[in-house]
């Protein structure tokens, strides 16, 4: 059965073949010795080499066919490479960081081309969009995926606005799960790995699935990981970072015609554990943490509440393809429902007294439905057009419990509520075509109109002293804050592409996209004027130059050059306040955001494949419209400051080897190093992210049968620290010292065995 339309062919004139030469000449230095195909079950460094089928343009094609800047990885590179979840691909990719922000475990706080949020609030919208199986996510919160039994994974640097919608500024990271093949399939993994301190973490997971009859596909996936624990606590000697989750996912692909494929997808997963390991160092003012404070480059924590998360995520989609004469094209229409529930508690002072400490409740329901359809006419023009619906209610609770230190522990002396609910919806019409305007010139145009509707009623935390309540549980608290407001949006794109071989190109595109405007649902401010919003949406437009190339299977070649103008940046503002942490989200600048990108795969012999990647930025203030700093003025100084979680280098390069072992298999090996700069935290540069320098490295077995992969490999081997977040605290609440840093700890190295089995 036929799903997409076949991608436009690449053909040669006298001209691109001369470029195309010199090219090759000039690349011929570097691909000494082109790997060619090894037998197809391998998996090892040949994978690498592989193209990965994409759906960046809402259609099937192979990710060195799309003109933008893309990072794929297949399902047989991420066995190779040994990527266990998204986190793992942080520091691995040109200007892109995959971090979890840390304050509520799970939640995703991603970062592309210096376009990332700093924020725990529900009802924050991303910079970089998070698509499952075609399903936006709109929850930043518990979508930390693991990447077992995935098709692909793709990163898509941003604006994504006139295809993926809003909230696709700084890019999108699509995630394909797999479908039942042709065949019965079964797969089974386990694994086990430990760091320096703390526990050992254990994996359980398989898949199985295949033809049932003639119109009926099905497969079961299951995943189970046991964590006990990654961080000695220096407070009673226990360990701390302990976590379960169980993830179960049955998929089922009806066919009960050539024409129409019905693909039905459930997922439900759970996770219990620890709260957030946070970690108290001297902050960007220069006070350190009370009682006890720590160097922010060691993995030392000592804090007096460990905590808890218990989060529950029910999904359901439901995707339908019908192939139709009209442009011999596909009608695809995908359903999706979200439910996710969580409730936890965070000991935020980071210290052995209780100074604060923070419970939260939250549930969340999404449903999405678009509608689209592509086809091919006159061999020329490529069509993709379609509608968009997205509905989304948020209510959310937390609580501040201070200074129980001035009880013996026994209660908090100080406790204030507040949150709200927030209701979202939002409609969008959208289409693209490309334009084969001769053998070697391609005009793409697309553009996408949306209007976006929210309410909110919210209950400031400042206002509710000491006056118990529960918006989540009992829904009894009074709402001080209760608005709705409108936004529209219009997101163009135009692109040029120059065939100069049949596997080599360059192109040329602006496009832009939004940001939705909104409201903050942690008012925790005294100050009348810090209102809890709307402010409003943000806006990215952005010119990219490219070049392409996959010199005919025998390596890859990809870079890239960009410049970002911003408009009504929305940032997050962390500031220390009296009751903790005071965060205001505000419109605050207009900046610009330039660099460049290249990313290459070769081999250097039959057996031995190189990746190396490297990306820059460099990202300023045009005009601050609020004080940044603090200091009581807008002027110079906040201008100045570097823009948050906008690193100015980051690389990767890497060797991958497969050796033969005569009728046993073969043996793969790998090794990458990987460095990402330092970057600002806060937007007034008092928190920091630590720069990052990262070796991983592994050896894998396969069995000549292509059953077994027995495999050792070890993460973050130079043990670097990384926090998730660099949250400046107050110098005292109430008058009891506290300073220093709420900086919750990621896991530092680990080791580990694998035993994968493939029937």
């Amino acid at each position: 059965m036929q799903h997409t339309t076949q991608p436009q062919s690449l053909r040669k004139s006298p001209l691109a073949a001369g470029i195309a030469a010199l090219l090759g000449t000039v690349m011929a230095t570097t691909f000494t010795s082109a790997v060619q195909a090894q037998e197809e079950n391998r998996r090892g460094a040949s994978a690498l080499l592989e193209e990965v089928v994409v759906t960046a343009r809402k259609r099937e094609e192979g990710s060195q066919e799309v003109p933008m800047a893309i990072s794929a990885l297949g399902a047989d590179q991420l066995e190779a490479l040994k990527i266990r979840d998204l986190t793992n691909l942080s520091v691995r990719l040109p200007n892109v960081a995959l971090d979890d922000v840390g304050t509520a475990r799970g939640t995703a706080n991603f970062a592309i081309r210096g376009l990332g949020v700093n924020s725990s609030i529900p009802g924050i919208d991303p910079t970089v969009g998070v698509i499952v199986d075609g399903v936006y996510i709109g929850l930043n919160s518990g979508i930390l995926f693991d990447t077992f039994d995935l098709e692909s994974v793709e990163v898509l640097r941003g604006p994504q606005g006139t295809l993926f919608g809003r909230n696709v500024t700084g890019g999108a990271v699509l995630l394909n799960t797999k479908k039942p093949g042709d065949e019965f399939e079964l797969s089974l993994r386990a694994a086990i790995d430990q760091g320096p301190d703390g526990g050992p973490s254990r994996y359980i997971m398989g898949s199985v699935g295949g033809p049932v009859n003639d119109w009926l596909a099905a497969r079961v996936t299951a995943y189970h990981n046991d964590d006990d624990g990654f961080i000695e606590n220096q407070f009673d000697g226990e360990d701390v970072g302990a976590i379960r989750q169980t993830m179960f996912r049955p998929v089922a692909v009806l066919t009960p015609t050539d024409e129409l494929e019905v693909i039905l997808r459930y997922e439900y997963s759970e996770v219990s554990g620890d709260g957030p390991i946070g970690q108290s160092h001297t902050n960007g003012s220069g006070v350190p943490g009370f009682p006890v404070n720590f160097d922010r480059d060691e993995f030392d924590v000592s804090i007096d509440e460990v905590g808890f998360q218990d989060n529950e995520t029910n999904a359901f989609t439901a995707e339908v393809n019908y192939d139709v004469a009209f442009g011999d094209g596909t009608v695809t229409n995908i359903f999706g429902w979200r439910d996710y529930t969580s409730n936890g508690l965070g000991d935020i002072d980071a210290q052995p007294v209780w100074m604060f400490h923070a419970p939260s409740w939250l549930d969340y329901e999404q449903v999405s439905n678009e509608l689209r359809y592509n086809g091919l006419f006159s061999e020329r023009y490529n069509v993709t057009t379609g509608v968009f619906y997205f509905d989304s209610e948020i209510n959310y609770h937390e609580r501040r419990e201070l200074l129980g230190i001035a009880t013996g522990g026994v209660a908090p002396a100080a406790q204030f509520d507040g949150g709200g609910n927030l209701l979202t919806e939002t409609w969008a019409v959208f289409a693209s075509v490309d334009i084969d305007l001769n053998d070697q010139w391609i005009l793409s145009l697309g553009a996408r109109y949306s209007e976006e509707e929210k309410e909110t009623e919210i209950a400031s935390l400042s206002k509710n002293i000491n006056n118990p309540c529960n918006i989540v549980t009992a829904g009894d608290c009074a709402y001080d804050f209760i608005d709705d407001d409108k936004w529209d949006s219009f997101s163009p794109r135009v692109g040029l592409t120059y065939n100069l071989s049949d596997d080599s190109f360059i192109y040329g595109s602006y496009s832009q996209g939004t940001r939705s405007g909104g409201y903050n649902m942690r008012n925790t401010s005294f100050n009348p004027a810090d209102t809890p919003g709307p402010f409003d949406q943000e806006t990215v437009d952005s010119l990219e130059l490219g070049y392409k190339s996959s010199f005919g299977g025998r390596g890859i070649l990809n870079a890239a050059v960009f410049y970002n103008q911003i408009d009504d940046m929305q940032r997050e503002i962390n500031l220390p306040g009296p009751i903790g942490v005071i965060q205001l989200v505000r419109n605050t600048a207009e900046a610009t955001i330039m660099g460049l990108e290249v990313d290459a795969t070769w081999g250097l012999t039959d057996s031995l494949v190189a990746i190396a990647s490297v990306g820059v930025l460099d990202a300023s203030y045009d005009e601050v419209l609020v004080d940044l700093n603090g200091d009581g003025v807008i002027d110079g100084a906040d201008k100045d400051l570097d823009l948050p979680r906008a690193a100015d280098l980051t690389w990767t390069v890497g060797l991958n080897h497969d050796m033969e072992l005569g009728s046993w298999g073969y043996l793969g090996s790998r090794i990458s190093y990987s460095y990402r700069d330092e970057s600002a935290y806060t937007d007034n540069n008092l928190g920091t992210l630590n720069e990052q320098k990262r070796v991983d490295a592994g050896l894998d077995f396969y069995s000549n049968d292509g059953h077994w992969v027995f495999s050792i490999y070890g993460r973050n081997l130079l043990d670097e620290v990384l926090h998730g977040n660099d949250t400046q605290l107050p110098d005292n609440i109430s008058g009891v010292p506290l300073g220093g840093t709420f900086a919750p700890m990621s896991k530092g190295r680990r080791v580990g065995l694998e035993v994968t089995y493939n029937l």
